[in-house]
């Protein structure tokens, strides 16, 4: 059984047709339909169902699909491995909080793309409870999240440090005249400073604070400059947005405003060059405290309380 072979097969299942598939792998029809056949003589039984519309997987091509990933998954990994580590190569997916992506990736994916010129790197932003999802189910090489995450199957490495603080419109003095009715503008479900500010809020006797989800930080700040609600954001994050001058930022004691960015990745998976290469340059700006004596950056180290 052949490596390519299964990356053929995986093609036509995730595309459902033959031709779609050999345009996907810039080859000739023909060519994808011999592979595929010899698969299935080599394993003795039909891999897809034939229709109008292209093809569908049989009972055995679906119980092929998630091992054929696996395999295809495994040697990229062992690629990525044992690389050359010093001009790492290949693909990189990392995923980021919006307000991290903004405030602190910039100067971070520009030291990395002159130290690693040959990675192709892909960021992808959401809120916490997505990005850990995607680096469990292989969607992201690694993700920086809101931390503590606390399960077995990651590693965790505290990156960055935030001060968090409340955000209103400009003309509310005290935060009294928008706990009586309050509106959180939050990013979408699954973001964890969506659960500290219904926390925050709580702690100040407010009830039944009710949601608007947005899917950038811009649209957030626009709409607490016009008064439609309240904010949890980093300080740093308002103080450099352009909207900083029309709104009020509102201070929080340490024990509420202070919020951990780390690093999370699977435990089960070996760190490529590349990844080990950029959690060095993120962890250089956040200058973050070493890891264990005699531990690489990118290896597990206990994560000790909930930020």
């Amino acid at each position: 059984m052949e490596l390519s072979d299964l990356r053929i097969f995986l093609a036509v299942a995730r595309t459902q047709g033959i031709t779609k598939a050999a345009q996907e792998l810039h080859t000739v029809q023909s060519n994808v339909s011999a592979r595929i056949h010899a698969l299935e003589k080599e394993l003795g039984a039909p891999l897809f169902r034939r229709h109008a519309r292209g093809v569908a997987l049989t009972t055995a091509g679906g119980q092929l699909v998630p091992y054929a990933e696996r395999i295809s998954r495994l040697v990229d990994e062992a690629r990525h491995v044992v690389g050359d580590e010093t001009d790492p190569c290949g693909p990189l997916r990392i995923g980021s909080l919006e307000t991290t992506a903004g405030l602190r990736l910039p100067a971070v994916l520009a030291a990395f793309a002159e130290d690693c010129p040959r990675v192709d790197f892909t960021l992808v932003t959401g809120p916490t409870g997505q990005l850990v999802r995607d680096v469990l189910e292989h969607r992201l090489d690694g993700a920086l999240v809101s931390g503590p995450v606390l399960r077995p199957d990651l590693v965790e490495t505290p990156v960055f440090e935030e001060r968090l603080v409340l955000v209103t419109a400009r003309r509310v003095a005290g935060l009294d005249a928008v706990l009586h009715d309050p509106r959180a503008l939050v990013f979408r479900t699954g973001c964890s400073y969506r659960r500290r500010l219904e926390s925050v809020l709580r702690a100040r006797g407010a009830v039944g604070v009710r949601c608007m989800a947005f899917g950038s930080l811009d649209g957030i700040l626009g709409c607490v400059a016009a008064g439609m609600g309240i904010s949890l954001l980093p300080a740093a994050v308002v103080e450099r947005h352009a909207s900083r001058d029309q709104v009020r930022v509102h201070e929080l004691p340490d024990d509420e405003a202070h919020a951990v960015t780390v690093f999370a990745r699977r435990v089960d998976t070996p760190p490529s060059p590349a990844l080990t290469r950029f959690l060095g340059h993120a962890r250089a700006a956040g200058q973050a405290p070493p890891g264990p004596r005699g531990v690489a950056d990118a290896s597990p180290r206990p994560v000790a309380s909930p930020a």
